[in-house]
């Protein structure tokens, strides 16, 4: 007798206990912080002081705050009450390249602290901001390095079932390099802005030439094997993140690069530093704008099929924030109402997704569907099918 996944289900989607959620609770559940956040901070591109929208921003990122707290601790106690089950991350295709939103959804916070807890609570906004960067940059390092070595020495993998999630543990890095080009005018030592700056600029490295490459080899997939299943359909919009992330960074930096001009070493070439941050800036929104409109037309492609909803959906949510920002940037650095319309635009789309996806979270979430592990169902699937041979 064959057996299937379909049959394994329904333990996981109907959950009796605290116990079960924190057993089966996995990483991808930090994907909402990054969704959640990512649409707080871009509402606060367009928010006037003592505005309704400036409000939203503020409950929208101490929300996010609850909710990275609580993922926190639910993830911990797997660990600590079930940790043979946790380990077994590490050894699934998909499910550990999750491990990247953590770092990712800390660092919406991180930015959060800047963007509404400097007004609020000044200074030491600042230094929270700071000590978390140094967790986020630790978290989004053992990411980037950890996960492709599982992928290289424990999991199996094939170009024919490649999607955008291998780019999760690589995009934390410079989304924390994102954060720290944000955190560094706000520090008051210069040489500790200096040092953020140039460290930033490390972590920018660290992940964007791995990402790009990563992009290449998945359009060559999509080529050659066609779309991923539809339920994996929100993916072919995570390459609109490292793209969108990478953006916003390089205008970052053309703006922080001023930093650097008291620098003896950096200091006579802040002025190449700003340029090269503004022209890769452009190249890669171009790019990012090539890639968004190919990912509505697939979606469509999708909507066709229809879309089953599951936790993968806030895919659809961070990658088009990014992307947003960035846009908003261009928009100041240019001056060009072009991009301030596109940019708004852009916003009320994600504010659309992100409300459309919320909604269903939650849903799924009181019913207890949204928790179930799949590491945890291959791993019965395999050890069921043995028995059954075995009788």
């Amino acid at each position: 007798m064959s057996l299937t996944i379909k049959n394994l289900k329904k333990p996981f989607y109907h959950l009796a206990s605290f116990h079960e959620v924190v057993r089966f609770f996995t990483p991808n559940w930090f994907a909402v912080t990054m969704g959640t956040g990512i649409l707080a901070l871009v509402l606060a591109q367009v928010a006037l002081p003592a505005s309704l929208l400036l409000t939203l921003a503020r409950a929208l990122w101490a929300l996010n705050i609850g909710l990275f707290s609580l993922f926190t601790l639910l993830y911990l106690g797997r660990w600590l009450l079930y940790p043979q089950e946790a380990y077994k991350i590490f050894g699934h295709p998909q499910m550990s390249m999750f491990l990247g939103t953590i770092p990712m959804g800390l660092a919406t916070i991180i930015n959060g602290l800047i963007s509404f807890g400097v007004p609020l609570f000044g200074c030491v906004a600042v230094d929270i901001a700071q000590q978390l960067w140094k967790i986020d940059v630790f978290l989004a390092i053992g990411c980037g390095i950890g996960v492709p070595f599982f992928m290289f020495t424990r999991q199996s993998h094939q170009l024919s079932s490649m999607t955008g999630l291998w780019l999760l543990p690589i995009v934390a890095a410079e989304v924390a390099a994102a954060s720290g080009w944000i955190i560094a005018p706000h520090l008051i030592d210069p040489i500790q802005q200096q040092a953020m700056v140039i460290t930033s600029m490390i972590l920018w490295a660290f992940s964007v030439p791995v990402a790009l490459t990563l992009l290449a080899i998945l359009l060559l997939r999509m080529a050659l094997h066609k779309l991923p299943p539809v339920a994996l359909s929100a993916t072919t919009w995570l390459a609109l993140g490292p793209i969108g992330t990478g953006s916003l960074g390089m205008f970052l930096l053309s703006q922080q690069s001023i930093l650097l001009t008291s620098n003896s070493i950096f200091g006579p070439y802040s002025h190449v530093v700003a340029g090269f941050g503004w022209i890769m800036g452009i190249l890669l929104w171009g790019f990012g704008a090539w890639w968004l409109l190919l990912a509505l037309g697939i979606t469509c492609h999708y909507l066709r099929q229809g879309l089953p909803f599951n936790l993968g959906w806030w895919g659809y949510t961070f990658p088009l924030g990014v992307f947003t920002l960035a846009t908003f940037k261009l928009a100041q650095l240019t001056n060009l109402s072009i991009f301030s319309t596109l940019a708004i635009g852009l916003l009320v789309l994600l504010s659309g997704i992100w409300t459309l996806v919320m909604t269903k979270t939650v849903r799924g979430a009181w019913s207890g569907k949204l928790f179930f592990a799949p590491c945890l169902q291959e791993s019965q699937a395999l050890n069921k099918e043995a028995e059954e041979k075995l009788l």
